[in-house]
This record gives structure tokens, sequence and C-alpha cells, in this order.
């Protein structure tokens, strides 16, 4: 449940809290089969994103890294495929330990990434890195974030492009999902028992995100994503 809330607070603005999903979810479940149970729960967090912040969305940006992150999605689904439980591990803690790094490197220097061209190499870079990253480890919020700050946009339509991002493509994931095996009817039985908990995360991070500082709220957040994640690795 804290997992399910952690998901629709992610959702609601606390992108770093998003890691802690996949974290949780990776040590109860398998870093590789907790990938199909916490899709779902994001689909949920998404619906709900988009309803509140679809008209902050910036879709001039989404369509720049939409088709390569589908094409990242692809290859991401055949490393899945000659993965199991035991070497995915350390893949899944590299990955969110990387992207704690870059979150914690924003929040030290808010202004470093901000030299990152607007050049559509790197919005193609960007998203087919995305893609892959999404598929293995449900983990390219943080990634995605950092690009949509490090090209200026300001925090409402950060949130609002987000929401609108990551519904397409996680909903593009779930036939990849499914068909590797990792959603299944009981993993399906078990997100809609935690739903509900995704819609209290997403209406609470709605509220937090006006009412505490996030910088701070984000850097004790990540120091514990960090060390879950060398867990993960070692």
């Amino acid at each position: 449940m804290i997992g399910a809330v952690c998901a629709g607070l992610s959702k609601g603005g606390f992108s770093g809290l998003g890691l802690l999903t996949v974290i949780l979810y990776a040590s109860i479940f398998g870093a590789r089969d907790s990938t199909g149970i916490v899709l779902p729960l994001l689909i949920v967090g998404d619906i709900g994103a988009v309803t509140i912040f679809r008209q902050h969305a910036r879709w001039d940006h989404i369509w720049r890294t939409l088709p390569l992150s589908a094409a990242g999605v692809v290859i991401g689904t055949l490393i899945m495929l000659h993965l199991d439980n035991a070497s995915f591990r350390p893949l899944l803690g590299g990955v969110i330990l990387v992207l704690t790094v870059l979150q914690l490197i924003r929040l030290r220097w808010p202004d470093l990434y901000g030299a990152v061209p607007h050049s559509r190499p790197v919005a193609w870079a960007l998203g087919l890195i995305a893609g892959v990253t999404t598929m293995v480890a449900n983990a390219a919020g943080p990634l995605v974030a950092l690009y949509y700050v490090a090209i200026g946009l300001p925090k409402m339509e950060v949130v609002g492009t987000l929401a609108w991002f990551f519904l397409i493509i996680n909903v593009f994931k779930v036939p990849f999902s499914a068909g590797i095996g990792v959603i299944h009817g009981s993993s399906l039985t078990l997100d809609a028992v935690l739903m509900p908990a995704v819609v209290v995360g997403l209406l609470s991070g709605r509220w937090l995100i006006a009412h505490i500082s996030q910088r701070m709220f984000d850097s004790v957040l990540l120091g514990f994503a960090a060390l879950a994640a060398l867990r993960l690795m070692l």
C-alpha cells in the first residue's frame, strides 16, 4: 500500500517517489516480475495526472521524444526476455542509482543542465534511453523530468507534459509486458486492490506540492533511494 501511495505521489508532482515504488516492489516480488505489478498502478496515476494537469502539457516536446521512446520499449522488452529476477536485480539497482545521482546533482546545481541543447538528436537520444529504462525498470520519470527542466519548461508544464507522455508510453507497454509474462491475472488482482491507494497518493501529491519544499523533500527521499539501489546491486 505504501508503494502504491508513492506511485500516486510521484504522478502528483513528487517524481522522485516513483523510485521508492520501484524499489519496494522489487524487494517484495522480485525485480523483473515487479515491473508488471507496478505498470497498471502507474497507468492509474497517469490517468489521474492527465485529468488534473492536462491543460499544462506541451505537445511539441511530447512528439519529439515519443517515437524513439516506443522503439526503446521494444529494445527493453528484448532485454527482459533474457533476464531472470536474480540477474535483473543489479541492472535495476544500477538504473535507479544513476537516476538518483542525476536527481541529486540537479538539486545541488539547479542550472547545471540548463545548457542541454534543444536539438532533435538530443530529444531522440533521450527518448530512446527513456523507453528502455521505463520498460526494464518503470523508472524513467526522473530522467524525462530532468530533460524537461533542462530545456526550460516551467514546473506546471513539466508535470502536465510528463502526465501525457507517460500515459501514452505506459499504455503502449502493456501488451509487451503481458507478452513476456509479467502482467497476468494474479498481478492484476493485486493491482485492483492497490489502485485506491494510488488515487490517495495522487490527490495528496497535488495538495503537498503547494505546501512543502520539494527541494528538501526530494533530497531526503533520494538519499534513501540511493541506499536501496545499492542494496539491490550488492
